[in-house]
C-alpha cells in the first residue's frame, strides 16, 4: 500500500472507529435506557480516551496531553473553534445529502430528530464537564449554553429578566448569516430549535422552562435571528 492509501486508510479507520463509537452508544441507550447508557458512556469514553492518548504519545515519541497544554492559548483556541466549525460543517453537508435526494420535508425531520437525541447528549457533556450538581438552577444553564459548540461559531448574548427568568439571544448566526450574503431568506429553523433548547435546558435542569420569543420563519429585528426565555419557578 503507498503512502496516500495509507493515509487515506488511516482516516477511513478513524471514520470507523467513531462510528463504532456512537452506535455503541445508542445500541445501549435503545436496551438499557437513558440513565443507564449515559452513565456507561462516560465511564467508557474516559477510559478509551486514556488509552488512546497513551498509545498515540508512544508512536509520537510525545506526550500529547503536554504538547497540547503548551501550545500557546492562541493556538488552543484556534484549534477548538476549528473543531467547531467543522462539526457545523458536517451537520450542514449531513443535512443537505438528504435534501437534495430526498426533499425539504425529511431534511427537517432528520434534523430535528437528530438535534432531539445530541442536544441532550452534549448538556450532559458540558453539566460533567463543570462538574454541575443535578439540579444548577438558572446559573448552571448560563454555563453550560457558554460551552457548547455553538458558543463558538456564533454570537450570542444573555441579558437577566430577573432572578426566574432570563433571555438567550442569538446576535449572529453563521448558517443564517451565509444566507443572507447569497440573498436567501432565513431558513425556518423554529421546530429544530424548539428541540434543541427545550431538551438543552431540561437535561441541564428538569425544571426549567424554555419559551420562544422569536425564531425564523417569525419575524426577528435586525440585532438578533432568535430569542430564547429560560425560566424556573420551584417556589
Amino acid at each position: 500500500m503507498e503512502k496516500k492509501e495509507t493515509v487515506n486508510l488511516l482516516f477511513d479507520f478513524l471514520h470507523r472507529s467513531f462510528m463504532h463509537h456512537a452506535l455503541w452508544f445508542s445500541e445501549v441507550r435503545r436496551q438499557l435506557g437513558d440513565e443507564k447508557a449515559y452513565a456507561l458512556l462516560n465511564e467508557v469514553w474516559n477510559k478509551s480516551l486514556a488509552i488512546q492518548l497513551e498509545r498515540f504519545s508512544k508512536i509520537a515519541g510525545v506526550n500529547i496531553n503536554e504538547t497540547l497544554s503548551g501550545l500557546p492559548q492562541d493556538k488552543l483556541d484556534a484549534i477548538r473553534d476549528a473543531i467547531a466549525v467543522n462539526w457545523l460543517a458536517t451537520d450542514g453537508i449531513w443535512f443537505q445529502a438528504v435534501e437534495f435526494s430526498r426533499g425539504m420535508s425529511d431534511a427537517k425531520r432528520c434534523n430535528d430528530s437528530c438535534w432531539a437525541q445530541f442536544s441532550p447528549f452534549e448538556a450532559k457533556s458540558i453539566k460533567a464537564m463543570l462538574g454541575l450538581e443535578e439540579k444548577p438552577r438558572l446559573e448552571g444553564l448560563k454555563k453550560a449554553l457558554n460551552l457548547r459548540l455553538y458558543a463558538y461559531i456564533n454570537e450570542q448574548e444573555i441579558t437577566d429578566e430577573n432572578e426566574d427568568s432570563f433571555i438567550f439571544r442569538m446576535k449572529r448566526c453563521r448558517v443564517q448569516a451565509a444566507r443572507n450574503r447569497k440573498g436567501l431568506a432565513d431558513y425556518p429553523c423554529k421546530s429544530g430549535g424548539l428541540v434543541e433548547y427545550t431538551t438543552f435546558a431540561e437535561t441541564i435542569d428538569s425544571r426549567i422552562k424554555t419559551e420562544c420569543i422569536a425564531c425564523p420563519p417569525d419575524i426577528h429585528p435586525e440585532e438578533w435571528y432568535c430569542a430564547w426565555r429560560f425560566s424556573l419557578n420551584d417556589k
